[in-house]
């Protein structure tokens, strides 16, 4: 058979890693006409706390919900919707609240428990003709071709014009083919897990900021069940991490100044490590993509990781939308301006987290002075506090929204 053409039974796409991203783009591909075949290796399943919620969670903006609503998947969901975000430092007088209101909106953004959403998007794949699962066997080795890339995963061979990594920080992929990803650790681990409160949140975020790190309180379905991300040190996560119930809910409300009340009940507490990190290339090798968390992982600071990988998919369909049937999706030249654009848009929200991370992490009186007459300032001037809500929501023009 002559090499230079793809064979008979090649995908258009293959999409490895089945997660939140790889899904979404699967789904969109399929949707546009594209033969796809999803590599993944678990199904999905739900994964509830004892408080009868996910305790992985992600804050999903207006440009997400625009996505997942163009690939009918949105109606799916149960999200909890919220308003408003208030912040503030724990040592200093500043304060400042986003408000949906300012932008002429009803909702800044959606919670999202992480395995329900999930499970959703799976059911709304294996709905999709153009679309097989591939699940259950591992990745083992991926071979470039001239016209295809080989993926072996030990029991078959699968074989596509694209291949599209969406198989996490850890990618097998990147492994697979020696790509470089520049990594920085934070020197922080993220506590999580799930809180009943006294007081209903009543579609209000709270992120507090410690000496260590912030202390985030993102609503949930429940009006009195919120989530937490509390980004720390490593020995002060594990310390929490085992304190009592009645211990770890104490600390919570005094750190937070009481804003919703006492916390009643906690569902079991998971730290993980944070780092930061970024791909060499989103278009790395020819016919391959990295997007998601294969092509950058962010501080969870803002919530903009998920939201962020979100506008990887929404960009890689776009391009796909203005591409002839005839065209070969691999070719490299298709991807070249997705790839440089996505990438600037990770370097600026890498550098932003790290610049965030730097001035709200430590207690010596002159960055708190510093942030605590910024926090205010800005608070203040309106139309910059406006732009940075329209970029967080994914709307603005960094965003590629606007």
């Amino acid at each position: 058979m002559d090499s230079s053409r793809p064979a008979a039974d090649t995908f258009d796409i293959a999409v490895v890693g089945g997660g939140l991203i790889g899904a979404a783009a699967a789904l969109g591909a399929a949707q546009r006409g594209r033969r796809v075949v999803l590599v993944e290796q678990h199904a999905p399943t739900l994964t509830l706390g004892r408080l009868g919620h996910d305790l992985r969670n992600i804050a999903a903006s207006p440009a997400t919900r625009a996505l997942l609503e163009g690939l009918d998947a949105w109606r799916l969901l149960d999200p909890a919707p919220y308003r408003q975000m208030r912040i503030w430092d724990a040592r200093g007088t500043g304060a400042m609240v986003f408000d949906a209101a300012e932008v002429s909106r009803t909702e800044l953004g959606w919670m999202l428990e992480n395995s329900p959403t999930l499970v959703a998007l799976w059911h709304a794949l294996a709905r999709e003709s153009n679309l097989v699962l591939q699940v259950g066997a591992p990745l083992r080795a991926v071979t470039l071709g001239a016209s295809d890339v080989q993926l072996d995963l030990g029991t078959t061979t699968v074989r596509a014009r694209l291949l599209v990594a969406a198989d996490g920080a850890r990618s097998r992929v990147r492994d697979a083919l020696g790509i470089v990803a520049e990594s920085r650790e934070t020197g922080h681990h993220a506590l999580a897990t799930l809180v009943r409160t006294e007081l209903p949140h009543q579609g209000v975020a709270f992120q507090c900021f410690l000496d260590d790190g912030p202390l985030a309180l993102l609503p949930g379905r429940d009006p009195q069940i919120s989530s937490i991300v509390w980004s720390q040190s490593p020995a002060n996560a594990e310390s929490r991490a085992a304190l009592s119930e009645p211990a770890f809910g104490e600390a919570v409300s005094r750190l937070t100044d009481g804003c919703l009340g006492q916390v009643l009940a906690v569902d079991e507490r998971q730290v993980v490590p944070l780092r930061q990190m970024l791909a060499e290339s989103f278009n790395p090798r020819p016919r391959v993509l990295l997007i998601g968390d294969a092509a950058r992982v962010l501080h969870p600071l803002a919530g903009l990781g998920a939201n962020v990988g979100f506008e990887d998919v929404r960009d890689f369909l776009d391009v796909l939308a203005r591409l002839p049937d005839a065209v070969d999706p691999g070719q490299s030249e298709v991807w070249r301006v997705f790839a440089r654009q996505r990438r600037i848009r990770s370097q600026v929200m890498l550098g932003l987290m790290a610049t965030v991370q730097r001035l709200y992490t430590g207690g010596d009186p002159w960055r708190q002075w510093l942030r605590s007459t910024g926090v205010g300032l800005l608070n203040g001037a309106i139309p910059i506090k406006r732009q940075i809500m329209v970029e967080a929501m994914g709307l603005g023009p960094l965003a590629g929204g606007g």
